[in-house]
C-alpha cells in the first residue's frame, strides 16, 4: 500500500470532515470534541479546519492513499505558551503500526514545519490510551510527570510528553 502526505486545504472539507468523525467514533477520549458536537458543524467550520494546513501558526497534514482514502491525519499548532503542539494524531485502524509507515510519514512531516522554530514538540495523550502512549515512546517522546485535566471531563486527566527535535 502506498501513500502521499500533504497539507491540508479548505477545498478538502469533506474529507477533513469524514476523517474527523471517523476519530472520534474510534476513540472518543482521545480528541477534545465528541462526535455528537462534530456531526453539527456547518460546511464554512470544516473549510476553516481544512484551511489550518496553510496557515503560518499551525500545520494540518493528511496521509491519502493511493485510492484516494483518507487514512490519517497530524496536526501541529504554536500555543499561547510558545510551544509547538501536536494535535488531532489518527491513523485508521487498517494502517496502524510500524509496518505501514502512515503514523511515521505524519509526524515526519510535522516535525519538519516545526524544526525551523522549536527544539521542541509537545502533546497531551488520555490517561486511559495506553495504546497511543506507547507509540509516541517508541517515535521519541517523553512522559514530562506533568499531568492537565482533560477538557471534556476534567475528573480524567491527560499526561503531557516531549520529543527534542
Amino acid at each position: 500500500m502506498t501513500f502521499t502526505v500533504r497539507v491540508t486545504t479548505a477545498d478538502d472539507w469533506r474529507e477533513v470532515r469524514a476523517l474527523r468523525l471517523e476519530m472520534l467514533a474510534d476513540t472518543p477520549n482521545a480528541f477534545g470534541e465528541t462526535l455528537d458536537h462534530a456531526t453539527r458543524i456547518a460546511e464554512p467550520e470544516w473549510r476553516t479546519r481544512g484551511a489550518r494546513g496553510e496557515q503560518p501558526n499551525g500545520a494540518q497534514f493528511a496521509a491519502i492513499a493511493d485510492n484516494g482514502r483518507w487514512i490519517g491525519t497530524m496536526g501541529a499548532f504554536v500555543t499561547d505558551r510558545g510551544e509547538a503542539l501536536l494535535v488531532g494524531v489518527y491513523v485508521s485502524p487498517r494502517f496502524r503500526g510500524l509496518s505501514s509507515g502512515v503514523t511515521d510519514a505524519l509526524l515526519g512531516a510535522v516535525e519538519q514545519w516545526c524544526r525551523p522554530r522549536f527544539s521542541t514538540l509537545t502533546l497531551h495523550v488520555h490517561e486511559q490510551n495506553p495504546r497511543a502512549r506507547a507509540a509516541y515512546e517508541r517515535r521519541g517522546f517523553d512522559y514530562t510527570g506533568a499531568r492537565l485535566p482533560y477538557v471534556l471531563d476534567p475528573r480524567e486527566t491527560e499526561l503531557v510528553m516531549v520529543k527534542r527535535l
